[in-house]
């Protein structure tokens, strides 16, 4: 039997050459339906000397692309012009559309990887966003991750004093307000817009002249800062696109703070935090559990290790008499192992992944969409058949893909299945960046563990506490909010940006 420490490896591993894929058993509707989504990742570089940037932040989105596989976009600096390019599609597949890579070389370039809400496939929606000054040159081009909760009386203001709207996104509230406040000095537009803007932000921008970046009050989206050399910067949502581009972790941008460069020091990064006092660290713990890469690290916290140390808590919270655990791929695998190193019960890679499957399967039916499911993934019948299973799961949020799932394990056999949520049950949705189905869709908002046990017809049903996933995280400084409905900052209006 293969060590616990080799099967780590070889699941660490793929991901250098793979996209990360969450849950591999949504269909891609599911994704959208039965999954929380992340909104997008973003990246950003800046060297005193020129890079192949077009090279290098392909490399960066591609290590991200599992935060936002809908869209993509660059914006690059070269001779004091800014050059943009977005559209539909997966990061590689956007790139191969660039016919002239050197004309996005240059010293500065930000990126952005989008997962699509439903109705919101529009380009004008896709990131950048840039603003264009009376010559139509872009003067300014952000990227942002997260979600405002106060945009829409921002954009009335700003639409009252005549400025004009492209876009349906709270990302372009950002943008305005940047470009409005310029006069001030790019720092001091930043801190103007910072003051007024509510909600969870991660942004990377640039001026024909200046690279910035910064992070809200509460640091609620990741933002991390590395150096590929002592005048060349990168800024991204994950380490793991840091190391894609060989640049090595410095540290995480606080909450409230901003970098940026200055003309007049060249190869320089500047930090400037707004307002010490209000700065806390409130960082999502979903990040932890479900979106970011199980290679990277947050706050100085390995995800991996998270992982690990959640499935080994699960056990101690709700021990069982089982012949087999098993994960669902690729989330479900680190809590998997560590389930099986704290109970001793053997971990099998059960549920094959074909490694060669794309996404753009077009079906009609449920029925068929559900086969491509078992293209994707198939259990190896004979190490579960007439066994006592735990299958390890990320989380529960509609309790479909679950239902499918135990339905799978049942038609190969299984004696006793016993099923473990490695999130606390999740009773809202987020407002601060993460697309959640509303609570009427939520199943654990809806129904009680025993209830949900006997829909999911499961032998056992447990989630991760919220005490238990406080102690794993070393501390309480997180975002809780989808779990106990208490958010770092008020959710603001339930209505839709722009109606």
């Amino acid at each position: 039997m293969k060590s616990l420490d080799i099967h780590k490896s070889e699941y660490l591993k793929q991901f250098e050459t793979e996209t990360y894929g969450r849950n591999l058993f949504r269909t891609q509707e599911e994704e959208r339906l039965d999954a929380p989504n992340e909104e997008c990742g973003i990246f950003g570089m800046y060297s005193d000397d020129d890079l192949d940037t077009f090279s290098l932040s392909q490399f960066g989105l591609f290590a991200l692309q599992h935060r936002g596989q809908e869209a993509c976009g660059i914006s690059v600096l070269k001779n004091g012009r800014i050059t943009n390019m977005k559209d539909e599609g997966l990061v590689l597949d956007v790139y191969k559309e660039i016919s002239d890579p050197e004309t996005f070389m240059g010293n500065s370039a930000i990126g952005h990887t989008r997962y699509t809400t439903a109705g919101d496939k529009k380009k004008y929606n896709f990131q950048p966003f840039f603003a264009k000054n009376e010559y139509d040159q872009i003067i300014l081009s952000i990227a942002h991750n997260g979600n405002l909760t106060n945009a829409k009386e921002l954009k009335a203001e700003l639409e009252a004093e005549g400025v004009v709207f492209r876009a349906t996104s709270d990302s372009e509230v950002i943008l305005r307000l940047i470009q409005k406040n310029l006069d001030l000095g790019l720092r001091g537009a930043i801190k103007a817009t910072m003051d007024k803007i509510e909600g969870a932000y991660s942004v990377v921008g640039m001026t024909r002249n200046k690279f910035f970046a910064f992070r809200d009050f509460n640091g609620i989206r990741p933002l991390v800062l590395g150096a590929i050399n002592e005048n060349s910067y990168v800024v991204a949502s994950e380490s793991v696109a840091l190391d894609a581009v060989g640049a090595q972790y410095v540290r995480d941008i606080l909450p409230g703070e901003i970098i940026y460069t200055n003309e007049n020091e060249p190869g320089k990064l500047h930090s400037y935090m707004v307002d010490e006092e209000k700065g806390k660290q409130r960082i999502c713990s979903f990040e932890y559990i479900y979106f970011a890469r199980p290679d990277s690290s947050l706050e100085n916290i390995n995800v991996y290790e998270i992982r690990e140390k959640s499935g080994e808590k699960i056990w101690d919270q709700a021990p069982v008499d089982a012949d087999v655990v098993i994960g669902v791929p690729d989330s479900g695998v680190p809590a998997a192992i560590g389930f099986s190193k704290a109970s001793g019960i053997p971990f099998r890679p059960v549920l094959i992944k074909n490694r060669y499957i794309g996404r753009s399967f077009i079906v009609p039916t449920q029925e068929m969409r559900e086969r491509v499911v078992n293209l994707k993934l198939n259990p190896i019948i004979s190490e579960i058949k007439d066994k006592r299973v735990v299958i390890i799961d990320d989380s529960i949020v509609r309790g479909t893909t679950s239902k499918r799932l135990v339905k799978i394990l049942k038609d190969a056999g299984v004696k006793e299945i016993h099923f473990r949520s490695v999130s606390p049950p999740i009773i809202a949705p987020c407002y601060l960046g993460i697309d959640t189905p509303s609570k009427d869709d939520l199943i654990s908002a809806n129904m009680s563990t025993e209830q949900l046990r006997d829909y999911l017809g499961v032998d056992s049903l447990e989630f991760l506490s919220v005490e238990n996933l406080k102690e794993i995280l070393g501390s309480a400084n997180h975002c809780f909010g989808c779990f106990t409905e208490q958010y770092p900052v008020g959710k603001g209006e339930e209505v839709e940006l722009f109606n």
